[in-house]
């Protein structure tokens, strides 16, 4: 018999892509925060909840208590629900803000978490409040990860396909970065492992290399089928990064994690790879079709 979830946040680019292909290995209901009644959700022989429901970091900012109501107040309030109702998983999808910005250090599953922004802080506290209601029989797991990409994908990366896709000539020649990654598939498949095995405690989702921005937008441009010229310009750094911040970190600076601790509790002695590598991640964002 499937194992009965529950998915929140199904609609968005994550939650649609695990409904979509684990269809047919769970029995799958979902739940809307913004769009039904809280009070009336039934969780009668649910197994295991996927929360992915969040105020996602915003550019544009939002405010602290918008930011505590969706990814804190929310959580928790969905938690204790399941708990009272006998569920017995709770995986709570978080972020490597939790660490703080970009470094030139690497994350692990250990290193010590000094959020510095609103959306950073509220999941920081939503996974310290949920954790406190473990039990052996209420079990919590929580997924950080860095910038996730797939077929959908929105704000930064989407922006920087469409520059890829019209231009031939590009000013990031002197960019010598690290940023982890995790393929939308990749995401969803540890997702399915965290169930199946009933494993609880902090993962970190990647995938098993590591690019710097300039490596991504040649593989983009590969799969694009497109020749393009990264060229050095002076000063272009130092502009971007003073007319576009968050731009700038995400192309310039490094976020590199080391996710051994949860491969090894993922996969033990099976040592299996991820079922995507970041080419099939690259070529399945601009082509779609993972089928």
């Amino acid at each position: 018999m499937k194992k009965k979830l529950l998915l929140t946040g199904a609609s968005g680019f994550v939650g649609s892509y695990f409904q979509n292909h684990y269809k047919d290995t769970y029995d799958i209901k979902t739940f809307s925060f913004l769009n039904e009644d809280f009070d009336k959700l039934e969780l009668k022989n649910i197994y295991a909840i996927v929360h992915l429901s969040a105020l996602v970091h915003q550019m544009g900012g939002a405010s602290k208590e918008e930011y505590e109501r969706v990814n804190v107040t929310q959580s928790l309030k969905l938690a204790q629900k399941a708990k009272q109702h006998g569920v017995k998983h709770f995986i709570f999808m978080s972020s490597v803000k939790v660490y703080g910005e970009e470094t030139t250090g690497v994350y692990s599953e250990t290193s010590e978490c000094l959020a510095e922004d609103e959306y950073g802080k509220s999941k920081l506290k939503a996974e310290d409040e949920l954790l406190k209601l473990e039990e052996e029989n209420f079990l919590i797991s929580i997924v950080r990860t860095p910038i996730v990409y797939g077929f959908g994908v929105k704000a930064n990366i989407a922006n920087l396909i469409k520059i890829v896709s019209k231009m031939y000539v590009l000013p990031f020649g002197d960019i010598y970065n690290k940023r982890s990654m995790v393929y939308v598939g990749n995401l969803s498949y540890l997702l399915s492992r965290i169930i199946d095995k009933k494993l609880n405690g902090v993962f970190l989702a990647s995938d098993e290399k590591t690019l710097s921005t300039k490596e991504f937008i040649q593989l983009i441009a590969k799969t694009l089928h497109k020749k393009i010229y990264l060229i050095q310009v002076p000063l272009f750094a130092r502009t971007l990064r003073i007319i576009k911040p968050s731009f700038y970190k995400r192309l310039y600076q490094s976020l590199e994690i080391q996710n051994k601790v949860t491969m090894q509790k993922l996969f033990d002695e099976d040592n299996l790879p991820l079922p995507y590598s970041v080419e099939d991640g690259i070529k399945y964002m601009i082509k779609g079709g993972d089928e």
